[in-house]
Order: structure tokens, then C-alpha cells, then sequence
């Protein structure tokens, strides 16, 4: 008999704890980026060697969705959440403790394992006890706080380096583990598992979900969509500052104009959760591909008309990172509720797939020089392009007459 889970507690306080569970893996992937400059000199290690600590995290943090997305499916959202939480939290105290860049990367990728759950948990969680539209709001409200964890980490990071040493960091981040494990405890509902554990042994029925999930054209389709989405923005991560460097923009000033892609990402997202109840997740996707390819656009034709000034890159990208926080948030939701039994497997694909494309956006862009923002304007419009087409795709076959969800 499938148990009749817990009653979920007050909406507001439920929201916020899903997206501390969400952004806690991002925190704990960033918080240490300004200590990474002395880590090198600290433990007289190379920054090769320092920079695999960020690597090892990262592919920890990607991997591992994969194996919690199908166990959350299969054994309960919560357990595995309590799990993951409780390995990023050992990873953190290991983290502190380190004496040694070796110690320090193996404590980064436990960490790492660790976060994975918070993610593709916490994704998968909306699906399960929201429905329609308000899915979608609550996905723009994590987006908002996705947008603002990564330079809000770096400032709290760098004060707590130069303050309390880098050590300070890992201590927050065990101290918030802490917390974060008794507010999914006591605060989150205990979603029952989907599939019972008697039928198959967990891995075959891991590969099952898998291999489910890729004979489903609209998922595929989601998941490319969301995938390019995020490979045009680290594109951008990765180009802008080569581009502003050629236009005489140094470390100092960087920051800013870079700043402008993440903060118009958050207005979207705002705009988002008033817009869906309104026209619908398919013109909010709409508005956001159209915004984020005129963006994308105008930057291009101000560098090819020979505007070759900081602004002239950034302003016009305020409609991209717009764009993308309304487009965003419908796509996830269409990714981990298409099929609404995986969605714990849907979000770790989606997740993994997000690492890798945003990995392969970052590295095209140094295979062209950038003298000026042309190069870079093109490969971005060329993966904003291959999203567009994916959502076009997309929207057309769910148009077609279909026993299966219609988003």
C-alpha cells in the first residue's frame, strides 16, 4: 500500500526551503573562488593543481545527479536529499581541516557528491507539490536566488578569506549543512517513491528510467533547449571578459559589466512568476527566446558596425539575460514534468546536461580570437540559435493532438 505522504507545511516557508536546498550546492561552488588565488602559495602546490579542486567539485556536483535523480525516484525524495546533505556537510568540515591541496581536492569532491542531491532533489520536489503555473512561479523564484548566490558568495567569500582566512569559508558552509539537514527534516514533506523497490534492483531500474526518458522526443527536445540556454551564457561568461580586455577594461572594472547578463537574469524571473497565470508557459518561452536572440542581435550588429566600446557589449545583453530568466523556468518545469514518475531522473539529466553544454560554450569561445565582440557575438547567436529552433520543435509537437501532457 503506498503511504499518503505528510501534509506539506505553510507555502512560504516550504518555498524557502527548497530553494536554500537548491542553492546551497551553488553556494558551496563559489563561496571559495576568491580564496583560490592564495591557495596556490598556501600549500605550495601549482595552480594546475588548485584548479582541479574547482574541477573535482564540479564533475562531482554533475555526476552524481545522475545516480540521486533515478533513487529519489525510487526511494523517496527526502532520504536522499538527508543523504546528500549530510556528505556536503562532511565534505565541508574535511574541506577545513585540510592540510594539503590533495586533501583540500578530495574534500571539494565529496562536497560536491554531496550538493548534487540539493539540486536535482529540490527540482524534482517542485514537480511533486506544485501544480501548473504555480510550478512555474516557484522555479522563477529559485531562479532569482540562483542569480543572485554566485556574486553575493564571492563578496561573503572574499570578506571571510581576508578576515578569518579561507578556512572560515568551509566552516560557514558545514554550519549551513547543519542547518539546511534539520530544515529538510522538519520542513519538508515526506514525498513517497514512485516505483516500489521490489520490482528491480536499483541499477537496472536506473538504466530503465534512462533509457525511458530518451525514447520521449519532447523531453529530449526540453532538455536541448535548456541545454543550449545555458551554454549561450557561460559563452558570454567565458568571452566577455577577453572582450572587454580588448576594450581596455581591466580585472577591476570587469565585474561590472558582466554583472548586467545575472541581474536582468533575476528581473526575468520576476516578470516571470506574474506573467505565466496571465498568457501561458508557451508565450513566456516565446517572450524569453525573442528577447534573448534581439539581445544577442543588436550586440552583434553595434560590434559589426564598429561600436567597440564596454557598454556597447553589455547594455544590449540585458535583454538576453531577461530572456533567459523567462525562459528558463517554464523549460525546467516542462523538463522534470513531462513525465511526472521520473522527475527525479528528468532533473538529473537536465542538471548533468547544463554542466556539460555550459562547459563546451565555455570552450569554443577560445578557439577564435576576441579583438572585439564579433566572434563572440556569433557563437552565441549560433547556440541561442540551436535553443530556438529546439522550443520550435518543440512547441510544434505539442500542438499535434496527443494522449501524453500537454504543457
Amino acid at each position: 500500500m503506498t503511504p499518503t505522504p505528510t501534509p506539506p507545511p505553510a507555502h512560504g516557508a516550504l518555498i524557502a526551503n527548497l530553494v536554500a536546498q537548491l542553492a546551497f550546492g551553488l553556494l558551496a561552488m563559489t563561496i571559495c573562488i576568491p580564496s583560490m588565488q592564495e591557495w596556490g602559495a598556501i600549500f605550495g602546490s601549482s595552480q594546475a593543481a588548485v584548479q582541479l579542486s574547482f574541477s573535482g567539485y564540479v564533475v562531482a556536483y554533475g555526476g552524481l545527479q545522475l545516480l540521486y535523480g533515478p533513487l529519489s525516484d525510487r526511494l523517496g525524495r527526502k532520504k536522499i536529499l538527508l543523504l546528500g546533505i549530510a556528505l556536503g556537510g562532511l565534505g565541508s568540515v574535511l574541506a577545513a581541516l585540510a592540510g594539503d591541496i590533495v586533501m583540500l581536492t578530495a574534500a571539494r569532491v565529496l562536497q560536491g557528491a554531496g550538493c548534487a542531491a540539493g539540486m536535482v532533489v529540490g527540482r524534482a520536489m517542485v514537480q511533486d507539490l506544485f501544480d501548473g503555473p504555480e510550478r512555474t512561479r516557484v522555479m522563477a523564484y529559485i531562479g532569482m536566488a540562483m542569480g543572485l548566490v554566485p556574486p553575493l558568495a564571492t563578496i561573503i567569500g572574499g570578506q571571510l578569506h581576508v578576515r578569518l582566512g579561507w578556512q572560515a569559508n568551509f566552516v560557514l558552509l558545514s554550519v549551513l549543512a547543519v542547518l539546511l539537514f534539520i530544515a529538510a527534516w522538519r520542513g519538508l514533506p515526506d514525498h513517497p517513491a514512485h516505483t516500489a523497490p521490489q520490482e528491480a534492483h536499483w541499477l537496472r531500474a536506473m538504466v530503465s528510467s534512462y533509457a525511458r526518458l530518451a525514447r520521449e522526443p519532447g523531453f529530449l527536445l526540453y532538455v536541448v533547449l535548456l541545454s543550449m540556454t545555458t551554454a549561450t551564457f557561460y559563452a558570454f561568461l567565458a568571452g566577455a571578459p577577453i572582450v572587454l580586455g580588448s576594450y581596455g577594461v581591466g580585472p577591476a572594472g570587469i565585474g561590472y559589466y558582466i554583472m548586467c547578463v545575472p541581474l536582468a537574469y533575476i528581473v526575468g524571473n520576476y516578470l516571470t512568476t506574474h506573467l505565466v497565470h496571465r498568457v501561458g508557459e508557451r508565450f513566456v518561452m516565446r517572450l524569453g527566446q525573442g528577447c534573448s536572440l534581439s539581445g544577442i542581435a543588436l550586440m552583434l550588429v553595434l560590434a559589426l558596425a564598429g561600436v567597440d566600446t564596454p557598454l556597447a557589449l553589455s547594455l544590449p545583453l540585458l535583454l538576453l539575460g531577461m530572456g533567459h530568466g523567462l525562459l528558463v523556468p517554464p523549460t525546467l518545469i516542462g523538463t522534470v514534468g513531462l513525465l511526472p514518475a521520473l522527475a527525479g531522473s528528468a532533473a538529473a539529466v537536465a542538471g548533468l546536461m547544463q554542466q556539460l553544454m555550459g562547459a563546451v560554450g565555455g570552450f569554443v569561445v577560445g578557439l577564435v580570437p576576441h579583438d572585439g565582440a564579433v566572434n563572440l557575438g556569433w557563437m552565441m547567436l549560433a547556440l541561442s540559435g540551436c535553443a530556438a529552433v529546439a522550443m520550435a520543435l518543440l512547441q510544434r509537437g505539442q500542438q499535434r493532438p496527443s494522449t501524453g501532457p500537454q504543457r
